[in-house]
């Protein structure tokens, strides 16, 4: 089970960088997730996770592949992530 979630934005490139690093924070915080940049993806893992912020000039793409045991959780999860990026980009 995957989680794919495109979230428009008008920042510039150095703002949306620190954004993304809010909400990895914010989501590490309540999902325990690690994460860690790479280029402009920051990536985040935890047992039964593993996905990645995306960030693109006018856009985020967060996707994420969910194990057997934490798709159960996919909406509450999707619901979150959601919730905190309309928080940091809007």
């Amino acid at each position: 089970m995957s989680i794919d979630i495109r979230h428009s934005h008008s920042l510039p490139h150095a703002k949306a960088r620190k954004a993304v690093e809010e909400v990895a924070k914010k989501l590490a915080e309540r999902f325990e997730f690690d994460y860690a940049w790479d280029g402009d993806d920051m990536h985040f893992s935890r047992s039964g996770v593993d996905g990645k912020i995306a960030l693109l000039p006018k856009e985020l793409q967060v996707t994420a592949k969910l194990g057997f045991l934490v798709s159960a959780f996919k909406g509450p999860i999707e619901k979150e992530i959601r919730r905190v990026l309309d928080e940091r980009f809007t």
